[in-house]
């Protein structure tokens, strides 16, 4: 099951930029995962950004990579009530972020993971919710009920 945890959660992210965002939420995932390099957790996903942007559109990106010597999946939640330019489909600024990390050779639980994250945040209700949240309680209700 996929749980997000009270130290992977950013209630105001500091980062500009796209790149800056990555490595801020890069950061939180170290701290929940001692065991992992942030600066090699930055490049795996700065590689999946390649690919295509993980800017999903309404404000949300859900960047996500499958990370070698990871051994279970990482959820991690950044806001930023500025917005960052994250070259999302809609070119609007993103204020939501969820990272999803799935350790390689799970290819299942990863997609599930994904689609999950995608249902809780197309609905703008839940968006609203995690916009306004004043504290990680509130965040880790949403993101911790059955919804997810």
């Amino acid at each position: 099951m996929l749980t997000l945890g009270h130290q992977c959660i950013i209630l105001e992210m500091q980062s500009t930029g796209k790149d800056e965002a990555l490595r801020e939420l890069a950061s939180a995932v170290q701290t929940c995962c001692g065991d992992i390099d942030p600066d090699m957790l930055v490049n795996v996903l700065q590689e999946r950004e390649q690919v295509g942007s993980t800017g999903v559109g309404n404000g949300v990106a859900i960047p996500h990579a499958k990370v070698p010597g990871l051994n279970r999946p990482v959820l991690c939640f950044g806001r930023s009530s500025a917005g960052i330019s994250f070259e999302a489909i809609d070119n609007r600024p993103v204020h939501l972020f969820v990272q999803i990390l799935s350790p390689t050779g799970r290819a299942d639980e990863y997609l599930r993971s994904l689609a999950r994250v995608s249902q809780l945040l197309k609905h703008e209700a839940n968006r609203r919710i995690l916009m306004q949240a004043t504290d990680k309680q509130q965040i880790l209700d949403l993101f911790n009920s059955d919804q997810l």
